[in-house]
């Protein structure tokens, strides 16, 4: 017996089609088993695609489960911005102006994410992310460079550390001296096999390359994000790691600093041709975050269904 489920594929952190990271969600997604899920993230074959479910923890509208095409995510940015969105726009979700907080529940537990209203519809989502938390230091950073394929001085004359940085997920935060050094990095010719073993050393599967040289002079972060344990050799837009890299910005105070609230803007996907903005706030007391929040615009591109 053939059955048929829709979706619905999105441009999560653009304004514009093709732009930010696309985004699979599948919005009835009742009846699939864990198994089916996966298999079709590695049709859909991108980074991410999320599957609504009824919730099972109180306080929850709704549960979602995020897949790579590998695996599955416990947490990540553009699936809760993206699919927020989706279920707002299919009239999932009762909007009221200005804002519409919906709560998620994710594998990292219940999150809430708030829907911006204007003229009836979603104009952009705020997601807020979980405590941030500060993990290992690499303290030597040869073999991290040289699976970078740049040289351990790109890394080491940026004069801030590279640390894993949790806000749902731990993930590597990478300073790159220059904007140069960091269009140059090729994911194609990258050493997977000796990032994997970085990655695995100080538990996380995702790398976040950033530097504070800009193309866009509005804007703070220039970021590549590099996720080859995860099956995606480079992501356009990474919510859950810039919302860890606002915190890691704020920390090492890298960012013009101030007290209360850090307003961060960071560029992605410009050397994949899938520019994207993202917008980071960060509540901090004295200088340690305390709440990090990543804002982004979303755009529909396709609907279609899947059957088999």
């Amino acid at each position: 017996m053939t059955r048929t489920y829709r979706f619905v594929q999105v441009d999560v952190f653009t304004d514009r089609p093709f732009g930010g990271n696309p985004l699979a969600v599948f919005p009835e997604a009742g009846r699939l088993s864990e198994q089916e899920m996966q298999r079709l993230a590695l049709e859909m074959n991108l980074s991410e695609t999320t599957f609504v479910l009824p919730p099972r923890s109180s306080g929850a509208d709704f549960r979602v489960r995020i897949f790579t095409p590998r695996s599955e995510l416990p947490f990540a940015g553009h699936p809760v911005i993206g699919t927020s969105w989706v279920l707002a726009d299919l009239q999932k979700i009762a909007l009221t102006p200005p804002v519409t907080t919906v709560h998620l529940e994710l594998g990292v537990g219940v999150l809430p994410a708030d829907l911006h209203v204007a003229d009836g519809r979603a104009t952009y989502v705020t997601m807020t992310q979980g405590e941030p938390s500060f993990h290992t230091v690499i303290e030597n950073v040869t073999d991290l460079a040289a699976g970078l394929g740049v040289s351990p001085s790109a890394i080491t004359d940026a004069g801030y550390p590279s640390q894993v940085v949790s806000t749902g997920m731990p993930q590597l935060m990478v300073p790159i001296a220059s904007l140069a050094d960091i269009e140059a990095l090729s994911p194609a010719a990258m050493d997977t096999r000796r990032l994997a073993e970085v990655c695995e050393s100080v538990d996380t599967r995702f790398i976040l390359a950033f530097c504070t040289e800009t193309v866009d002079p509005k804007a703070s972060v220039h970021v590549r994000g590099l996720g080859h344990p995860l099956g995606i050799p480079e992501d356009p837009a990474t919510g859950s790691a810039n919302g860890a890299l606002g915190a890691y910005l704020v920390h090492h105070r890298v960012v013009p600093f101030k007290e209360g609230t850090v307003t961060i803007r960071s560029e992605q996907g410009l050397e994949m041709g899938r520019p994207s903005r993202l917008d980071i706030e960060v509540d901090h007391t004295e200088g340690e975050p305390q709440t990090v929040r990543v804002s982004g615009s979303v755009t529909p591109i396709i609907e279609g269904t899947v059957r088999f």
